[in-house]
């Protein structure tokens, strides 16, 4: 049951953009930060594995050391939530087996059921070819959740402004990630546009639907 209209998606998704200047007075309240940490946790991923973790910001001090290693960008001192995109650096068999547990834990089945499953993950992530570049497999998942994320605040009326200008190693000692097995991939700052942010106004520049979408 849809409880958006396609003309009120599509309002929003025009209404976003990449913010380029961010009210510092203004926080995104709780409550739907709450929805978008959930929004986090619901996006999907392949085989369901979910090879990230999320890391928000919120402390000044922590902010404020983040922003030289974000090329100097503004919001991520300016913003109301800093989300941290982190993947995982290898995959192992018992990475596979914490989220089998999972998994016979929320549908009520046996580990053992899904003993087939189990082993093709295996095969493809751990033993397969795939494993030779699975950083950047783990990688392109989270770029799954950047864009749900995206969505979510727009739809809510939070503004985000995604980005790769940082120096991930920087990320990584500044966050304390190093031995932890995730590496920083990407940022994205949240909160509410300031009034001054030209930006705001600026036409979207899109390709038309023809070049970007063939009907076959």
């Amino acid at each position: 049951m849809s409880t958006i209209t396609g003309v009120s998606l599509l309002q929003q998704l025009n209404w976003r953009y990449a913010t380029k200047k961010f009210d510092p007075t203004r926080k995104v309240p709780s409550a739907d930060w709450a929805v978008l940490e959930e929004a986090l946790i619901l996006t999907p991923s392949s085989y369901g594995l979910q090879p990230w973790k999320f890391i928000v910001v919120t402390d000044p001090a922590l902010k404020t050391k983040l922003r030289p290693a974000s090329w100097n960008q503004a919001q991520v001192e300016d913003c109301s939530h800093l989300v941290v995109f982190t993947a995982k650096q290898d995959i192992t068999e018992s990475d596979v087996d914490r989220f089998i547990a999972r998994t016979a834990e929320v549908r009520g089945v046996s580990v053992e059921s899904l003993a087939g499953y189990r082993g093709y993950m295996v095969g493809d992530l751990v033993n397969g070819a795939r494993h030779a570049t699975i950083q950047e497999w783990a990688a392109r998942q989270t770029y799954i959740a950047m864009g749900n994320l995206l969505t979510s605040a727009a739809v809510l009326g939070i503004d985000a402004c995604p980005f790769e200008g940082l120096e991930p190693a920087k990320y990584d000692e500044i966050l304390g990630l190093k031995g932890t097995g995730y590496a920083t991939v990407a940022a994205c700052p949240l909160g509410y546009r300031a009034g001054d942010d030209k930006y705001a106004s600026t036409p979207k520049v899109r390709f038309e639907a023809r070049d970007v979408i063939d009907h076959r």
